[in-house]
């Protein structure tokens, strides 16, 4: 079981929990699971996996149970890198190793950006970053489309909406523009309207996560050794294609993993992936042997 622990800053207090001992007792760096805006408890089984090493996973500010203290509501890669420098700080074991996932692989190329001592390697899996796609103003408008439908139906509409624009295939097209409104109850998921409006996924306070774009010239200077990763699961979807696109901008082909977006959550989870070959090859990769 993991150590739980609160990181006070003027902005946040950051709960982060540490699977294993600091200083590590073989000497390697700690390995950081990032995710946004999925909390810490989606890496459960994939920290269980790495008992080889000393794990650390957190919640990003505003999530779970880290508790914001500067009064705004979006969440930015910047604020997230920030908060991020401030555990690696903390955690006082030198440089890290990095694994981020979807709005976490963004904080991740945030991080080394700004603060490329503080990450040895940085793996960047499926980082929805809509600029570096070719058709991004259309990307924009789809995701659009999913802070509007929960805007005006609620969870459901939204969630719908958003499973359509991530599984759609290839470019979004006026094809993918003229399809009616997908139907939740197709999806499982509930026609009311609970009333709430502050999901992180489907409304506009997340934009600047997949409106971020990488500095490439940054992080092509920096010590870190950043794999932007790719589902095999994940080929011309969203994400997919913007991996592809994140790795042909810092002059690399994407490393491919198992499974899905969500490839390393378990079973107790409704999007189960693979987390045991995950696991295999996020630690071949960490090693430089992926």
């Amino acid at each position: 079981m993991p150590t739980t622990h609160v990181l006070e800053t003027p902005e946040v207090d950051l709960a982060y929990d540490v699977y294993g001992p600091l200083p590590s007792a073989d000497g390697r760096p700690p390995l950081l699971l990032v995710g946004q805006p999925m909390d810490a408890g989606g890496f459960a089984t994939l920290a269980s996996l790495l008992p080889d090493r000393t794990v650390v996973t957190y919640d990003p500010r505003g999530l779970g149970r880290s508790t914001r203290k500067d009064g705004r509501l979006d969440h930015t890669p910047e604020s997230q890198a920030e908060d991020l420098h401030a555990l690696v700080e903390a955690l006082g074991a030198g440089p890290v190793d990095l694994f981020g996932s979807s709005g976490g692989a963004v904080t991740g190329l945030a991080l080394v950006t700004a603060y490329p001592g503080d990450v040895l390697a940085l793996v960047a899996h499926e980082p929805p970053l809509i600029p570096v796609l070719p058709d991004a103003e259309a990307a924009e408008r789809a995701r659009a489309a999913v802070r509007d439908a929960y805007e005006a139906s609620g969870m459901g509409a939204g969630m719908a909406t958003f499973i359509a624009m991530t599984s759609w295939q290839g470019e979004y097209t006026d094809e993918y523009f003229a399809r009616p409104a997908p139907d939740p109850a197709s999806f499982g998921l509930p026609s009311e309207d609970d009333g709430t409006r502050d999901d992180p996924l489907l409304s506009d306070r997340s934009w600047a996560v997949s409106g971020y774009r990488p500095d490439a010239a940054a992080l092509a200077a920096a010590p870190t050794r950043v794999v932007v990763a790719v589902g095999e699961e994940s080929a011309g979807t969203f994400t997919g294609r913007t991996s592809l696109a994140t790795a042909a901008l810092l002059g690399q082909e994407a490393t491919v993993f198992p499974s899905h977006h969500g490839g390393f959550l378990g079973g107790e989870h409704g999007y189960a992936g693979q987390p045991e070959a995950f696991a295999a090859r996020l630690r071949a990769v960490l090693d430089g042997a992926g």
